[in-house]
């Protein structure tokens, strides 16, 4: 599965979807994606990890720092589900700050502002 970062606005809530495998090599552009959403001053962005078949570390790291980069008023949501995402990001103790939602529309449910 080939890499990609897209991005769709859902009322006033910014998503950020990802496809393929985060990796060292990859984490820097869902780092610039993020950023660059994050940069529109949304209160929300939900970063979606449904199509995610890899989740190193680096996408970790990059999740935490995105998580900081949101501010005071901004917030930082992941849709991810499955062995490959949502387990890494339990057994690290990420999901202990960063709301982890297994479906988009529930994530977009929950964070409706």
């Amino acid at each position: 599965m080939t890499f990609a970062v897209g991005e769709k606005t859902v009322g006033n809530v910014v998503v950020v979807s990802v496809r393929g495998a985060i990796d060292m090599l990859t984490a820097p552009q869902l780092a610039d994606g993020i950023r660059a959403s994050q940069g529109r001053g949304p209160k929300v962005v939900i970063v979606d990890l449904s199509e995610v078949d890899f989740l190193a570390s680096a996408g970790m790291q990059v999740l935490v720092a995105a998580n900081e980069n949101a501010g005071p008023d901004g917030r930082l949501v992941v849709v991810a589900d499955g062995p490959a995402t949502s387990r890494p990001l339990k057994i690290t103790g990420i999901t202990d700050f960063i709301a982890l939602y297994p479906t988009l529309d529930e994530a977009l449910e929950n964070v409706a502002v």
